[in-house]
């Protein structure tokens, strides 16, 4: 059993954090005492369901009959991800059970 629907990319937002680093599931310190800090860019992507349109038969207008709200959300530290999702482009995105 799986779910489709179809989203369009309203938003990339890119940014850059800097996270405390970790060697063996421990913090790392300099050595002046402070804790060891890396920067980790990121991005968070926000979708929404795709609009109808004129004609009924349209894919879009029967996923937006199915889904007329919502939103998807995701954050990433996948440079690679991000670079092929494209502002405005619609995409896919199937809901299966994790078993």
């Amino acid at each position: 059993m799986s779910v489709r629907c179809k989203f369009k990319v309203d938003s990339i937002t890119k940014y850059a954090n800097k996270e405390t680093v970790y060697v063996d599931g421990k913090p790392v310190k300099n050595d002046d005492g402070s804790w060891k800090l890396e920067v980790k860019n990121k991005a968070t992507i926000k979708m929404s369901p795709v609009y109808a349109n004129s004609d009924p038969n349209h894919e879009n207008s029967k996923f937006w009959a199915a889904t007329p709200s919502g939103s998807f959300e995701f954050g990433t530290v996948n440079e690679a991800a991000v670079e092929q999702l494209t502002l405005g482009d619609e995409y896919y995105i199937d809901i299966t059970p994790a078993k």
